[in-house]
């Protein structure tokens, strides 16, 4: 998950796209009773500008799965969400950083899997979750 900022102006490839496969943290997931089914999908694409900050525009994509949140039923959530960061070679505050030679979209990535989470998942859109006035049938 790094791109090669100097080399790339070395050679001249001041714009460029990029795709990788992300196994997050399994502590990255903050929807109760779920977690990550498989990994992250990254795509994006960098443009390097004069003053070697990088602007990036990348989409995640990846599954959510567990406990439905209003009935406990198995359930799960594809997101899909797009983003834009600015790289900076000194700290920004409203930006990130890197060192001048590679950028490691580590924190990137993670802040944007924060970011498109939802609160919860549901089974079923329309999911009343558990009926609590339902009586066991006896045999």
């Amino acid at each position: 998950m790094k791109i090669q900022v100097k080399k790339l102006n070395a050679l001249k490839k001041y714009t460029g796209g990029f795709e990788f496969e992300y196994e997050p943290p399994a502590d990255l997931c903050l929807v109760p009773l779920c977690g990550f089914e498989g990994s992250v999908r990254v795509t994006g694409n960098y443009e390097i500008y004069d003053d070697d900050s990088v602007g990036i525009d990348y989409t995640v994509k990846y599954r959510i799965k567990g406990q439905c949140s209003y009935c406990l039923n198995e359930a799960f959530k594809d997101i899909e969400q797009s983003f834009e960061v600015l790289f900076v070679p000194e700290d920004d505050a409203d930006n990130y950083s890197y060192d001048g030679v590679t950028i490691d979209l580590t924190t990137a990535v993670n802040d944007a899997i924060l970011f498109s989470q939802p609160n919860l998942i549901l089974c079923r859109d329309d999911c009343a979750g558990i009926d609590v006035n339902n009586k066991i049938k006896e045999e």
